[in-house]
């Protein structure tokens, strides 16, 4: 497989992507207690929460959008979860 300059591109997540990884990031919170009445908004704040701070790492890291989409969201939310 041949890299190209986008390859080394730094991942920066557009509003909509920002919105589907929270999105995802609270489903999994929401899973994680069980699926429990009344936690939406804490999972959807919580959610925000770790995406921003997982952005930030990302970009302070120079981390490309390739590298980041190899890792996928879940494994990525739990590496920069233990930061």
């Amino acid at each position: 497989m041949t890299e190209t300059r986008q390859d080394h591109a730094p991942m920066v997540a557009t509003a909509e992507e920002r919105s589907e990884m929270i999105a995802v990031a609270a489903y999994y919170l929401a899973e994680h207690r069980g699926f429990t009445a009344g936690g939406a908004t804490d999972d959807w704040l919580q959610a925000e929460q770790q995406i921003d701070r997982m952005l930030e790492a990302i970009r302070r890291q120079g981390i490309s959008r390739v590298q980041f989409e190899r890792a996928g969201l879940r494994n990525a939310l739990r590496l920069w979860d233990s930061t």
